[in-house]
């Protein structure tokens, strides 16, 4: 028997149930994708590739939990769209090392973090006092660190896993403190500095940056240029501004390929070393259009 097809009213009646949280929504939209299969895949994994960061986070939420992709090819095919959003690509690059990985239970704990924070925050207050919140959230009463004690660990890179462990390396924990601040509509972005990630608020004068694996120290750009010499780096003025979310996708990648290689296992470590080709080959071909 041939599978139902969706027609474009249905596609749009989907599209404006996607994102809604009500269990009952979930549960029917669960079923009935269920019974679409192919085709309830193939538009999931569409609306994960559009310009749409809501329903692409959903979209990706709901492809976890039905089981419908080879989760390499689906974040290879995420690389290749050229349309990169941050939680989207953490997501779908866990899912690489955890198939089973409920990516609506990610989301749903990142909420309640953000919902502790906006809890706590006065009415008015600049965006330094919300990250003073953030900070007294997620490394005093949820008690995220750095992983100090075993660094390699690729645990340290996966969403999942730092958020139920409570630990992770700079890039990971600023990840997180990165999609509580997107909830809370914080003007903080990603900051790739040399051998020590961070977070910037640029839109304050003189802008800010955060050390989420360090408790979410706020820091100066003095400070940090200091910070980047004690690692024997000669600090630039580019070295703090913003970084695209391809960049950070792309070393976080870097990242596993060395601690699975540390970790002796080759397979892993060549898995990840394609998706920074793959980053890579993207750039060149959109950058030569």
């Amino acid at each position: 028997m041939e599978a139902p097809r969706l027609t474009d009213r249905q596609k749009e009646a989907l599209l404006a149930l996607l994102d809604d949280p009500t269990p009952a929504v979930r549960t029917a939209l669960l079923g009935h994708f269920r019974q679409l299969g192919a085709e309830g895949r193939d538009f999931l994994k569409g609306v994960t590739r559009g310009q749409n960061r809501l329903l692409a986070r959903a979209a990706t939420a709901y492809l976890g939990e039905l089981h419908f992709t080879d989760p390499v090819a689906e974040f290879r095919g995420f690389i290749r769209s050229m349309n990169y959003e941050l939680e989207t690509g953490v997501l779908l690059l866990s899912r690489t090392a955890n198939p089973d990985l409920d990516c609506g239970a990610c989301c749903t704990f990142l909420d309640r973090l953000a919902a502790r924070c906006r809890e706590l925050i006065p009415g008015p207050a600049t965006t330094r006092e919300k990250c003073r919140i953030i900070n007294r959230v997620l490394f005093h009463e949820y008690g995220f660190r750095g992983n100090t004690e075993h660094y390699t660990d690729p645990f340290n890179s996966f969403l999942d896993q730092v958020l139920q462990r409570r630990k992770g390396i700079p890039i990971s924990l600023s990840i997180v403190y990165l999609l509580v601040a997107q909830r809370l509509g914080l003007p903080l972005e990603p900051v790739g500095a040399p051998t020590h990630f961070l977070i910037g608020c640029h839109e304050e004068s003189p802008p800010f940056f955060i050390d989420a694996f360090r408790g979410g120290a706020l820091l100066t750009a003095g400070e940090v240029y200091a910070l980047l010499r004690a690692s024997h780096v000669v600090p630039q003025a580019s070295d703090l501004a913003p970084t695209p979310v391809r960049e950070v996708l792309c070393r976080w990648c870097r990242n596993l390929v060395q601690h699975y290689t540390a970790a002796n296992d080759p397979v892993s470590a060549r898995l990840f070393a394609e998706f920074v080709s793959e980053f890579e080959a993207a750039y060149e071909r959109h950058a030569s259009s």
